[in-house]
């Protein structure tokens, strides 16, 4: 934003009493060459770039002040508009238009080191699929509510990356896992011998949670203790979901839905 063009966004401004002589002292300019560029007629590139920011004003706030600069300007590639993502990312600071942020990552998992001692990486960080129900990622995680803790835990398939079983507790034992487990075969087709990959947390190493995978036909698969890439699609939904609704949610009671 020029000089001239911050002058005349106060100069508009009702909160401001500031006559256009001492702004423009302020900051160093001319009154004379201040009103010779409010005279000027707009430019087409200048034109351009207004209704732009109009479209992109409008997507931010349709996301609820979520989308960044790359979401917006996807959508504005849906809509056939040519621009650069830097040219989004300026206007984006120019209006003042700032998306939420991610929180630092905080290791929460419980491992059972021995129980997942025979249990191998079967995905090694390749969370894609060529089809539905070969493929799965659980995690679980923890959401502050003005009555305490409650825990999610999710199944993600590898191939349409939709959670397809979820399950809210007020506790962390195998029994919300499985839940979510059950869920997922509830709504899914689950193929002999799907991959359903997770941390080593002691919940996903219990008997009860392995006799489940085993009666699902289902092959279990374990990342490393405290390595978030390696179950990096799990948590990737989980920042997403804190971020983009948990965080900006004021009044959340205990079983809030998510």
């Amino acid at each position: 934003m020029s000089k001239y063009e911050y002058i005349d966004s106060l100069r508009n401004d009702p909160a401001n009493t500031n006559p256009v002589t001492s702004m423009c002292r302020w900051l160093q300019v001319s009154t004379s060459g201040f009103y010779h560029w409010r005279s000027r007629p707009q430019s087409a590139t200048g034109a351009r770039r207004e209704q732009l920011a109009k479209r992109i004003i409008f997507f931010f706030e349709e996301s609820e002040g979520i989308y960044g600069y790359r979401r917006i300007h996807a959508d504005l590639r849906a809509e056939a508009i040519e621009c650069s993502p830097e040219l989004v990312r300026q206007i984006m600071k120019d209006e003042g238009l700032v998306p939420c942020q991610v929180r630092p990552y905080k290791v929460t998992t419980t491992p059972d080191t021995r129980g997942a001692e025979e249990v191998p990486d079967l995905v090694e960080r390749d969370f894609t699929a060529d089809r539905p129900g070969i493929k799965f990622v659980g995690d679980i995680t923890y959401i502050r509510t003005w009555q305490g803790f409650i825990y999610l835990a999710t199944v993600i398939d590898c191939f349409s990356k939709k959670v397809v079983g979820w399950s809210i507790a007020d506790h962390m034992r195998s029994s919300l896992v499985e839940q979510a487990l059950k869920n997922a075969a509830a709504t899914t087709v689950i193929k002999p011998g799907a991959i359903f990959h997770s941390d080593r947390g002691s919940v996903y190493t219990s008997a009860r949670y392995r006799t489940l995978l085993k009666d699902l036909g289902m092959r279990s698969s374990m990342g490393r203790t405290g390595v978030c890439w390696d179950n990096a699609l799990a948590e990737s939904f989980f920042a997403a979901l804190k971020v983009e609704r948990v965080y900006r949610t004021v009044d959340c009671p205990r079983f809030c839905s998510v």
